[in-house]
C-alpha cells in the first residue's frame, strides 16, 4: 500500500466515522449494525470508483466501475448534508429550541436527501448535452465575419463511464449546428488510447467547414499525451500545440491558435503551454485562442487575442465543488473581460468521475462572434 492510498483510505474511513456517529444514533438502535456495513460497502465502493480509470478490463470491471462511481458521487452528498445537519442542530441549540423530534428526522432525511439529489445528477449528467448559444461582441468585426460560428465541446471525459453511444450523440448534435469551426478545448479522455480507442472513434464524423481543432487538456498527460496527440491526428482532427491557422470569409481573416494545457511542462517539457508562440507570424482580423484552462488568460490577452475560449472548471459539476473552483482559475463559467480580451468558460460537455451534474449543466456551446 503506498502513502497516497493510504492517506487517502484514512480520511475516507475517518468522513465515514463521522457520518456514522451523526447520523446512526438518530435512528435508534435497530438500524446502527446495518448502517454499520452500509457505511462500510460504501467507502468500498468509493476507493473502486477512485481506481476505476486504471482498472484492467476484465468482465465485471465495468459494472464495478458503474457502482464504485454512483458511490462517489453518492458520498458527497451524503457528507455535505450531513455537515448541513448538524449546522442547523447547532443554530437550534444556540437559539435554544427543541431539538429531539429535528435528530430523528433529519437522521433519516440526509441519506433520502442524498439519494434524491444523486439521482437528479445522474439524469443531469447522462442525459445529451445542451446547447448554449454565445454572443462575443468584437469591436471593428469585419461584416464577412458577422455570426461567425464556433461550437466548442470540452471536458468530455470518454472513460469508465463514458462510451461511444454517450460520445455518438454528442457528435450528431453538433453537426447539426452547422457551425464553421469546431473547438474541443481539453480533457477528452480518461483513459488509454488502447482501451478507449474504440469510444473516440465518433470524433472521426465532426465536420465543419472550417476544420475541427483539439487542445490538450491536463487529463490528457495522466492519459498519455503524445498517443492520444497521434490518435486524434488519426481521425482527422486538427491538434493545436501552440500554433494556430488562419481561416479567410470574403477578404476577412480569422485566426485560430490553440495552446497546450497550463501543467504540460510538468509532464513534457517541449510542450509548455505558450500563447506568444501560438500566434507567432500571423496577422488576423479576429485573433481566438483555444486553452483547455482558464488561468492561461493573462497570456493570451498579452499575446494579442480577442477571445480565449476554455474549459476545465466543469461550472463546479456539483455543489459544494463550485465553491472551490475559484481557489484555482480566475473564473467557474461563462464570459468574462481580461483587459482588452473576451473568454469563455465551457461548463463541460460530459463529466468527471461520478455520473452527477448538479446545479452545473452540460454544454455544447455556439459561440457566434457579433459586431461590438
Amino acid at each position: 500500500m503506498n502513502r497516497s492510498f493510504a492517506i487517502i483510505l484514512f480520511l475516507l474511513i475517518l468522513l465515514q466515522v463521522y457520518i456514522g456517529m451523526r447520523l446512526l444514533p438518530g435512528l435508534g438502535m435497530a438500524p446502527i449494525a446495518a448502517g454499520v456495513l452500509l457505511l462500510a460497502l460504501l467507502t468500498l465502493l468509493v476507493l473502486v470508483g477512485l481506481m476505476s480509470a486504471s482498472m484492467r478490463r476484465r468482465r465485471w470491471s465495468e459494472a464495478f466501475a458503474w457502482l464504485g462511481l454512483l458511490a462517489m458521487g453518492f458520498f458527497s452528498s451524503l457528507l455535505v448534508i450531513t455537515v448541513g445537519r448538524d449546522l442547523v442542530l447547532l443554530a437550534l441549540r444556540l437559539a435554544g429550541a427543541s431539538t429531539p423530534g429535528f435528530i430523528g428526522g433529519s437522521a433519516l432525511a440526509v441519506p433520502l436527501l442524498a439519494l434524491a439529489v444523486s439521482a437528479l445528477g445522474f439524469v443531469n449528467a447522462r442525459r445529451v448535452a445542451r446547447v448554449v448559444k454565445v454572443d462575443v461582441p468584437i469591436a471593428g468585426l469585419p461584416p464577412a465575419l458577422h455570426g461567425y460560428a464556433i461550437a466548442q465541446l470540452s471536458d468530455i471525459h470518454v472513460g469508465p463511464t463514458i462510451r461511444r453511444p454517450y460520445l455518438n450523440a454528442i457528435v450528431n448534435r453538433v453537426n447539426m449546428l452547422g457551425a464553421d469551426a469546431i473547438a474541443i478545448t481539453g480533457d477528452l479522455v480518461d483513459g488509454s488510447v488502447h482501451r478507449l480507442a474504440p469510444h473516440t472513434e465518433p470524433l472521426g464524423r465532426l465536420a465543419a467547414r472550417d476544420g475541427v481543432f483539439f487542445v490538450t487538456g491536463n487529463h490528457e498527460y495522466y492519459s498519455g499525451a503524445e498517443v492520444w496527440i497521434a490518435e486524434v491526428r488519426r481521425l482527422g482532427v486538427t491538434v493545436l500545440m501552440n500554433e494556430h491557422v488562419i481561416r479567410r470569409r470574403a477578404g476577412a481573416t480569422v485566426m485560430i491558435a490553440g495552446v497546450a494545457d497550463y501543467t504540460a511542462h510538468h509532464f513534457h517539457p517541449a510542450h509548455k503551454s505558450d500563447a506568444r508562440a501560438a500566434a507567432a507570424g500571423g496577422a488576423a482580423d479576429v485573433r481566438i485562442l483555444l486553452a483547455h484552462q482558464p488561468r492561461s488568460a493573462p497570456d493570451a490577452a498579452a499575446a494579442g487575442f480577442h477571445l480565449q475560449l476554455s474549459g476545465h472548471t466543469h461550472g463546479g459539476q456539483f455543489f459544494p465543488w463550485n465553491l472551490f473552483v475559484p481557489l484555482q482559475q480566475p473564473f467557474v463559467a461563462g464570459l468574462h473581460r481580461v483587459r482588452d480580451m473576451w473568454i469563455y468558460i465551457s461548463r463541460g460537455t460530459g463529466y468527471w468521475g461520478p455520473p452527477k451534474r448538479f446545479g452545473a449543466p452540460s454544454e455544447i456551446t455556439l459561440v457566434r462572434l457579433v459586431p461590438g
